[in-house]
């Protein structure tokens, strides 16, 4: 299998080989140069967007301090979109951008709910998908409001090595809500210890 959406989908259900087909059908690549715009605040997003190879960040600015907020990073294998924006058909309240060239494979909406008529069987893995989400975002929620910051730092090189290294470290201050110096006496200290 020489698809990694297909190779994802088919760790968590079983799809008949037409079905297979229909879905690889349903889903177009799309290339992103470093700096592009998946999407923009006020946009609606048309498309979910499952990252082939490279990274993108999920961002607001503060409307009090003009900061860039981090949300989230998508990475190889990793889900892209805004969710409440692509269900509803309504405007987007933050950017999504291309850190590094990105390849993708998305689905318009229209083209997403048919496929989910077609092949019941994904209804479930998107629901593992969502349930995967919800449960990194709660655990986020719980961690700034109880580990320090070097405790959030330490976790979060433990869950993802792999963004530690794709990452510039300003934007995972921000992603940790920290400032990058504070975060570089974090890393100098570890160094020392």
């Amino acid at each position: 299998m020489n698809n990694p959406l297909i190779a994802d989908m088919l760790k968590h259900v079983k799809l008949t080989p037409a079905e297979i087909d229909l879905v690889t059908a349903c889903w177009t690549e799309k290339i992103l140069g470093k700096g592009d715009y998946l999407l923009r605040n006020g946009d609606i997003c048309r498309t979910d967007n499952f990252v082939l190879a490279g990274a993108l960040k999920a961002f607001y600015i503060n409307g009090d301090t003009g900061k860039e907020e981090i949300l989230y990073f998508a990475i190889d294998l990793w889900w892209a979109t805004d969710i409440d924006s692509f269900r509803k058909q309504q405007s987007s309240i933050y950017n999504i951008q291309a850190l590094v060239t990105t390849r993708l494979l998305q689905i318009n909406h229209i083209s997403f709910e048919e496929m989910l008529k077609q092949v019941p069987a994904l209804e479930r893995y998107f629901r593992i998908i969502l349930e995967g989400y919800t449960a990194s975002l709660q655990r986020r929620i719980i961690l700034n409001k109880v580990y320090d910051a070097e405790q959030r730092y330490v976790d979060f090189l433990a869950r993802y090595p792999q963004l530690a290294a794709q990452v510039p470290l300003y934007l995972i201050a921000s992603y940790l809500d920290m400032s990058a110096e504070f975060l570089s006496r974090i890393r100098k200290k570890q160094d020392i210890s």
